[in-house]
């Protein structure tokens, strides 16, 4: 069970990782007032309104609560 939870949270890492980057990338190109040709955002649309970013919150709690079962089952 520990390798599957391990295994996880690196799965985790990379899409939390990529997420937040595509997000940042958006977030530039609309304080540019660019289109930006990598995300959801199109037409220079607000970041904070995109699938994009409410991916990058989902991966974000999902990897926390990836730290938090590795810290727990290490007290065991």
């Amino acid at each position: 069970m520990k390798k599957l939870v391990l295994s996880q949270f690196f799965v985790l890492i990379v899409g939390t990782l990529l997420a937040w980057t595509v997000f940042v990338m958006e977030l530039i190109s609309w304080i540019q007032s660019k289109d930006c040709s990598v995300g959801c955002a199109v037409n220079a649309v607000n970041p904070f309104f995109t699938p994009c970013f409410g991916g990058a919150i989902f991966f974000a709690a999902a990897l926390g609560l990836s730290i938090g079962m590795l810290m727990k089952s290490k007290k065991k």
